[in-house]
């Protein structure tokens, strides 16, 4: 039987959380990286099919590379953070499924074979696995910088050659600059943005 998150915890990856345009000069090490990793494989995905691929770019040469993609108010964004991955999804995904899902592999490959059917679903899940990293980094006392601001065929070129991976979006993480946040925006409201059915 699971419980609720106590306030803090909800605070820190939701209601306090916050995205900032600057980082503090602090370095992310590896171990901290396979941290978010460990925790955000664990989030569901279609036929545990887990399409999303990851590119954790830190060294210099990957930033000025990255960062000269970007749209120009990302540029510093991503020169200034301790690592900025790349959220992509794999298109061929399901070739891992004898891996991941062994007792329907083989029925749910013929599904995901149909290439409308495997994009569709390498973008939804890749998409949500990107979402898990955000909760995931929060949860480990990190900030997250997400940006959709950039070439991705070029990223793609650059960071996926040779694969069938697409690039997503990408996410600075490290500690955030506290002076480098805006005022929060508002949100819609429960009744603005749903209904019951």
């Amino acid at each position: 039987m699971t419980s609720a998150s106590n306030d803090q915890s909800l605070d820190q990856i939701f209601r306090s959380a916050r995205t900032p345009n600057g980082w503090a000069d602090r370095p992310i090490g590896d171990n901290l990286v396979r941290e978010i990793y460990d925790l955000l494989k664990w989030g569901p995905t279609s036929a545990n099919s887990s399409p999303a691929r990851f590119v954790w770019v830190r060294s210099p040469d990957g930033k000025a590379t990255l960062a000269g993609l970007a749209a120009e108010p990302n540029k510093p964004k991503i020169l200034k953070a301790p690592v900025t991955v790349i959220i992509g999804h794999d298109l061929d995904f399901a070739g891992e499924l004898p891996k991941l899902l062994p007792h329907a592999a083989e029925v749910m490959q013929k599904y995901f074979a149909a290439p409308d059917v495997a994009e569709v679903t390498a973008m939804r899940n890749g998409t949500l696995q990107g979402a898990y990293l955000i909760v995931a980094a929060r949860a480990l006392g990190l900030d997250c910088g997400p940006m959709s601001g950039f070439d991705n065929a070029g990223v793609d070129k650059a960071f996926f050659s040779g694969m069938r991976v697409r690039s997503n979006f990408i996410c600075s993480i490290g500690y955030g600059d506290p002076a480098s946040v805006f005022p929060r925006n508002p949100r819609l409201s429960f009744e603005e943005a749903g209904r019951w059915a």
